[in-house]
């Protein structure tokens, strides 16, 4: 609305654009962005070449010198000079011997500084690590008599505004361009439109765009890059079609916009056709703009292209490197991966987060926390990304140990607790049983999204608090937050173990209903396992014939789960059939049925179902647990001798089994370790 105002004071405004004298407009021609090199002065202005002063400042190598050619200025009257003081304080702003508190004490002991001594005083806060300063100079230019902002100030104070994602202050400048008239140049417009976009205001930033009469190539570009930024790939695309019909020519930046696009959208002909517009209209390909294209073929699954982009780059920055590390990680390839990763001349901990987290998004928690224990060896100080990839796998691992270190670390260091590291502290301990402490982090967090309420409902769901977890997703609604896919399959599973059928009914209508959410595979495995355990068989049978989609292994499995519990043989073989159908080689299948079977103690049949398995050649699948001892993960499957100490666990557990054997026959005799022999005590 604020932007709507702004627009339409353009048409009431009555103050003329201020005429600027000829000599300001050749100093603030000269405004550059800064960058690391030497300043590159003006040596042939007639006044520098008429006075030895500024000739030697521009040979200045330290503050130190510079103080001495002030005072030299002072003693001569040059100080008084606008130009010649200018330059002093271009040189404390922008110099690579920068000094920005010297270079205010200049400009604030300058009798009528001139608009580029304040200009290049903003710049130089603003490429400083206290960009707010430049605002804060700003405000001091309105306060002067004799002096105004001119059209290579706002350039600035917009570029500070997008930096600082300071959308109020930025529309309060633009208010000040429209009412100085400044809207109608060119840099300054784009300025604005960077600054809208930058700030996530696509809709005003496209206002302004709509209304101004000066746009170039660089208008467009803001545009569409605003659009991919926001995940609009369908609007940039569509802009950009209409700039092509406008007759503007694209160039690098406006090509990264639609590869960027194409990738969005995983549209591999159209990234395709976008890079051969690139290659036969001699585009230059810019590192930007190669590694873009190497993302688009990596998001499209086209792992060949990417590589080749990959190894014909000359020059390689840590985005080359790590796009192409996280587009074989996401394909499943760790070990092409790892090869690149090791193969990087420098990392920084952008690389070490996108193999971590490779290796949590194959469910490969164990080599993700040994990948961070290798990068603290090599001093890597870790970030809240790492922090969320580390929670991630101990929830994955159920290492709560690790999990606990890693909470106290953010803690020690400071990290900022921002919502998704909530979230994954949340859900870790949530997954690993402490679902008490996961409630306690919940309430303290500062602040929570839809997916910080999802984790928590579906830690309640995992550890049986049906009830609770339905509170909490009451809770969620009252906050005006808006459930997704997720939170109703964390809360169907909490009406699964709650045995509450109506109100998984109620959750399971209100999904299409009231959310406008269709129901996935998952839902309805959920909707089948809770009328499957509540005996329900037939309505669990019905739901899955109107199902929308074809039922997988898992919704069929839980119907046949619910057939085994209830005793249903008939319907188990007809449920059983149809798995055997899906999945002929899950061993699984062949074990329950032959143990429903076996319970309905019809004998022929169970040893047909064993004696078909053994003629299929399908072996039954070695379970594998594991268990976590002083941070350290162990894994085990039936009959594993891996362990060094393999040995003293198989005796543990004969003499526990030997112990339950005789609690079982002799439920009254006291228990007592000395009947076991004094190995008992330390297996347990």
């Amino acid at each position: 609305m604020f932007i709507l105002f702004l627009v339409r004071l353009r048409s009431q405004r009555s103050i003329p654009k201020p005429s600027l004298p000829s000599s300001l407009h050749i100093h603030t021609r000269s405004l550059l962005p800064h960058k690391e090199n030497p300043i590159n002065w003006n040596t042939n202005h007639s006044f520098v070449l008429s006075n030895p002063l500024l000739s030697i400042l521009e040979k200045c190598k330290s503050i130190y010198q510079l103080k001495q050619i002030q005072s030299q200025m002072v003693l001569t009257g040059l100080i008084s000079d606008g130009f010649a003081s200018s330059r002093l304080i271009a040189f404390c702003a922008i110099s690579e011997w920068r000094d920005l508190d010297y270079c205010t004490k200049i400009l604030f002991n300058t009798r009528n500084p001139n608009s580029f001594s304040w200009n290049v005083a903003i710049r130089g806060f603003l490429d400083s690590e206290i960009p707010r300063e430049a605002v804060v100079l700003y405000k001091k230019v309105l306060h002067c008599d004799g002096i105004k902002p001119d059209n290579y100030t706002y350039p600035l104070l917009f570029k500070a505004c997008a930096r600082l994602s300071l959308i109020r202050l930025g529309n309060g400048i633009l208010g000040h361009v429209l009412h100085l008239g400044f809207d109608s140049d060119v840099f300054v417009s784009n300025a604005m439109i960077h600054m809208l976009v930058s700030c996530g205001d696509l809709e005003g930033a496209r206002k302004v765009f709509d209304e101004s009469c000066v746009r170039d190539l660089v208008s467009w570009n803001s545009i569409i890059n605003g659009y991919v930024r926001r995940g609009s790939a369908c609007e940039a695309l569509n802009f950009y079609r209409e700039m092509q019909v406008k007759g503007i020519m694209p160039d690098e930046v406006t090509m990264i916009g639609v590869v960027s696009s194409c990738a969005q959208l995983e549209d591999l002909d159209l990234g395709r056709e976008s890079h051969r517009y690139i290659e036969e209209n001699g585009l230059k390909l810019t590192i930007s703009l190669a590694n873009a294209l190497m993302d688009m073929y990596m998001k499209c699954g086209n792992l060949e292209e990417a590589r080749k982009l990959f190894d014909c780059m000359t020059n390689k920055t840590m985005v080359s490197w790590t796009t192409i590390i996280v587009g074989y990680a996401k394909s499943g390839l760790l070990d092409m991966a790892r090869k690149i990763f090791y193969a990087m001349p420098d990392k920084d901990v952008v690389p070490w987060n996108a193999m971590i987290g490779g290796y949590v998004h194959a469910n490969r928690g164990k080599e993700a926390l040994a990948l961070f224990n290798e990068m603290q060896a090599m001093n890597i100080k870790p970030d809240e990304v790492t922090m969320v990839n580390c929670l991630s796998a101990c929830s994955q691992l159920g290492a709560l140990n690790v999990g606990i270190w890693i909470h106290h670390y953010i803690e020690k260091y400071e990290l900022s607790l921002n919502v998704a590291l909530g979230t994954a502290l949340v859900d870790m301990y949530a997954k690993c049983g402490k679902i008490s402490k996961a409630l306690q982090v919940f309430q303290e967090l500062p602040r929570r999204n839809s997916l910080t309420w999802t984790a928590i409902i579906c830690g309640l769901a995992l550890h049986g608090n049906a009830y609770d977890a339905i509170a909490y997703f009451s809770k969620m609604i009252d906050s005006n937050l808006v459930p997704d896919e997720v939170t109703f399959l964390g809360l169907l599973s909490a009406c699964c173990h709650g045995g509450l059928v109506e109100e998984g009914r109620k959750y399971f209508a209100q999904m299409s209903s009231k959310f406008n959410l269709s129901p996935k595979l998952k839902h309805y495995s959920c909707m089948v396992d809770l009328l499957g355990r509540a005996g329900l068989l037939e309505d669990a049978e019905a739901l899955i014939k109107s199902m929308p989609m074809e039922a997988d292994a898992v919704v069929w499995g839980a119907l046949f789960f619910a057939c085994r519990i209830h005793g249903n043989v008939l319907m188990g073989e007809r449920v059983a059939s149809k798995l055997l159908q899906l999945d002929p080689h899950d061993s699984g299948i062949y074990v329950l049925l032959a143990n429903m079977y076996g319970e309905a103690e019809m004998w022929d049949e169970a040893r047909k179902v064993r004696k078909m398995m053994k003629q299929r050649g399908v072996e039954k699948t070695p379970g594998c647990s594991s268990i976590e001892v002083n941070g350290i993960l162990y894994e085990f499957i039936v009959r594993d001798k891996s362990h060094p100490q393999s040995e003293q666990i198989y005796e543990c557990l004969i003499q526990l089994t030997r112990q339950l054997e005789l609690v079982e026959c002799m439920p009254d005799f006291p228990a007592d370790n000395s009947l076991f022999g004094s190995n008992f005590d330390r297996c347990i």
